[in-house]
């Protein structure tokens, strides 16, 4: 049975007219005023003074450094499920030695929670599923000898810890739990069965000796981002995957293309290759591009089998964020994390049938991609903006021909970043999630870092300001016509992320709502909630120094899109990312996953066991009064 609840992507079809930010746009424009540079403290006061956010009805926190995770008075955090909790009661119990097996690892919770969506029962308020993904594994964890694997068993392991994971929860005395032994639970990992469909389905660059069809293929891995779409289905998005094959002939020539998604002969820190032949490259070249897809799941349905939507593109994908045009069409966009990647969107063949969810299965498999290119803009230091189309990256338009390597649609999707260069896209400052306001329907991009930015053919200007960005930015466009259809939209920079307490009254200070009690760097995860407050999540430098003094350890923090207004409202542990956020339908409830603590040691959280290891959570945070999380 799948939930039949009104969601906001049914409320985006028809919005009023766009706003760009106020305050924000007004900074810009006194920026300069009488060809005299004000103040950044000057300027920064006053845009304070001005906005007082209706939205923001919680005290900004200070940065910690603290092993544990800080939330504003009035709210607590506690923990829902942790790495290795056993998803029923005939497994084993994690391991803080790392003897565990990879037999046991594939029926506990996964590592490295990443996004996640929540998916409440239709007629019980007080039960729903969380698909929540396993982005990846820290060996020195995971494994008891605590380094990369060493063996096909240690490869099995890491696998069966990465991809995602399906669980229940129940509210009890309004408090959400893990409901363990539920038929719902169920792990989708590394050597999960899954089908592929779309145009890419078959084609014989999918093709390998243990799958001459092309249209079966192991496993999800490296599950970073996330989507939800109204029928009530999970989007998965396998980001870094190259980062998992290596070659055992170190003398192999890499094509264009394997190149451009970044293979390389020994793999980044994995060696899957040298005990498992799937992942090397010289003897299975084509099982690289059975990964690098969104993946679709039905949580309620716990058979059911996983299916890669080649329509929608191959690429390091950090999130999909569905939208609805005026007339029903679904839109996802997407972001290729990585320096001087793209950011795409897809536009679906057929309609949304909100009565009928059976008809939308579908939906995903048929369509048109798209790219984006933006303008110059109008180079304001503080807040730039400009205009920006979308190129259609379809077979035998705009380039995309057998002439320039493009045999057929299959091919343009395979190889979805050679088709974005050939149709001239912008290159990005490593774009990550994507969020869509549930208000008035603008788009939101975190665009993290880019130490690359300035040079390899990537020039500064436009949404990419600054050289060596080691801050990043947030980007925001309006499509035009109000219709997520639209091939042309306006964008801005809501923020530009610095630290403004080192780098004063320059770039690297960051645009006029970033002051000392709010500064942030890499930008990453990125969430509304139903009132229209964007949650931002960062995975940064939290060593605390130099540039990136004064900011602590990884954090989120909260926004007002209509002032620029942005306060901490969460700082996470030790060597952390924070990322993946979803609410409870009430907004009651918000959750957000603490992911890799300790990764370079000096952490033992959530437990605090003298001799544990440090372990992946995912995080439930509450007000104390039981009301609206944010408010």
């Amino acid at each position: 049975m799948h939930p039949d609840t009104p969601t906001d992507l049914e409320r985006l079809a028809g919005l009023t007219r766009r706003r760009f930010i106020g305050a924000g746009a007004l900074c810009g424009a006194a920026l300069f005023l009488g060809g005299q540079l004000i103040p950044r403290s000057v300027l920064a006061q006053s845009v304070s003074q001005a906005t007082g956010s209706a939205l923001l009805g919680f005290e900004s926190i200070p940065i910690s450094t603290a092993d544990t995770v800080i939330v504003p008075p009035g709210y607590r955090a506690s923990v829902l499920i942790s790495w290795g909790e056993p998803l029923f009661s005939d497994v084993p119990a994690f391991k803080h030695d790392g003897t565990g097996t990879a037999e046991a690892q594939e029926r506990q919770f996964g590592d490295n929670n990443d996004g996640m969506s929540f998916f409440p029962f239709p007629n019980d308020p007080d039960r729903a599923l969380m698909a929540i993904n396993n982005e990846y594994t820290n060996y020195r964890y995971l494994l008891a000898q605590g380094k990369v694997p060493q063996s096909a068993e240690d490869v099995h392991k890491a696998l069966a810890a990465e991809g995602v994971s399906v669980i229940e929860v129940r509210r009890i005395d309004g408090q959400w739990h893990f409901a363990r032994d539920s038929e719902f639970n169920r792990r989708i990992h590394g050597n999960a069965p899954i089908r592929f469909s779309g145009p890419a389905a078959g084609h014989d660059l999918l093709k390998t000796e243990a799958d001459s069809s092309g249209t079966h293929v192991l496993g999800t891995f490296q599950n970073c981002a996330n989507g939800k779409t109204p029928w009530g289905t999970y989007l998965t998005c396998e980001e870094n995957f190259t980062d998992c094959f290596g070659s055992t002939d170190a003398t192999i020539k890499f094509d264009a293309a394997q190149k451009r998604y970044g293979v390389t002969v020994e793999s980044k820190g994995n060696d899957w290759h040298k005990y498992n032949s799937r992942f090397d490259m010289a003897k299975n070249p084509n099982e690289l591009n059975r990964h690098g897809w969104v993946v679709e799941i039905d949580p309620f349905d716990p058979k059911s089998e996983p299916v890669k939507r080649t329509a929608l593109g191959r690429f390091k994908h950090e999130n999909a964020a569905l939208a609805l045009t005026a007339d029903n069409h679904v839109v996802v966009y997407m972001g290729d994390d990585e320096r001087g990647e793209f950011i795409y969107k897809f536009i679906s063949r057929d309609r949304y049938e909100a009565a009928n969810p059976k008809a939308n299965r579908e939906l995903l498999d048929h369509g048109t991609l798209y790219v984006a290119k933006f303008g110059d803009g109008d180079g304001n230091p503080d807040h730039p903006k400009g205009r920006g189309q979308w190129i259609e990256l379809t077979h035998g338009k705009n380039g995309l021909t057998t002439e320039n390597g493009f045999n057929n649609q299959a091919e343009v999707l395979i190889h979805a970043r050679l088709a974005g260069t050939q149709v001239g896209a912008t290159r990005m400052d490593r774009p990550e999630w994507i969020a869509v306001s549930p208000k008035d329907g603008q788009v939101y991009c975190t665009l993290t870092n880019n130490s690359k930015r300035g040079s390899e053919g990537q020039p500064v200007g436009g949404p990419n300001p600054r050289a060596n960005n080691i801050y990043g930015q947030i980007l925001r466009w309006s499509e035009h016509g109000n219709d997520a259809a639209a091939m042309a939209f306006d964008w801005d920079l809501f923020v530009i992320a610095g630290n403004p307490e080192v780098h004063k009254e320059t770039a690297n200070g960051g645009s006029h709502n970033i002051n000392a009690h709010n500064m942030f760097n890499s930008p990453d995860g990125l969430g509304f909630d139903d009132a229209g407050r964007l949650w931002i999540l960062t995975d940064g430098d939290y060593s605390n120094k130099g540039d990136f003094a004064g900011m602590g350890n990884n954090q989120m923090l909260c926004a007002d899109p209509n002032t620029g207004e942005i306060r901490r409202f969460m700082v996470g542990p030790i060597g952390c990312e924070v990322t993946g956020i979803t609410f409870s339908p009430d907004q009651r409830s918000l959750f957000v996953n603490i992911q890799h603590p300790g990764e370079e040691g000096g952490s033992t959280f959530p437990e605090h066991l003298p001799d544990g290891r440090p372990r992946s959570s995912v995080m439930v945070i509450t007000r104390d009064d039981g009301g609206v999380i944010g408010a």
